[in-house]
């Protein structure tokens, strides 16, 4: 049985990691969440993926808060349960 594709992601490299995020976080961080939803059916999970990928501001600021988590905790972890 293959591994989730967030645990995949997860598993990348740090330097990979950070690197997707500061040029492909804006992408990264929705398509991210939505997938996980997919795995947990947690729907704030969803929700957040797509306000991050549909909304200009919104986006911003999860490319930032993942950017930041992603440096600090070796992952995507806000909001992304």
């Amino acid at each position: 049985m293959s591994k989730p594709i967030t645990k995949q992601y997860d598993e990348l490299p740090k330097i990979v990691r950070i690197l997707l995020q500061i040029f492909l976080g804006y992408v990264v961080g929705g398509i991210y969440r939505v997938i996980r939803f997919t795995e947990t059916k947690n729907i704030v999970t969803l929700i957040v993926g797509l306000v991050g990928l549909l909304t200009g501001f919104g986006n911003f600021i999860v490319w930032l808060i993942d950017l930041i988590t992603t440096i600090t905790n070796d992952k995507i972890t806000f909001l992304a349960d």
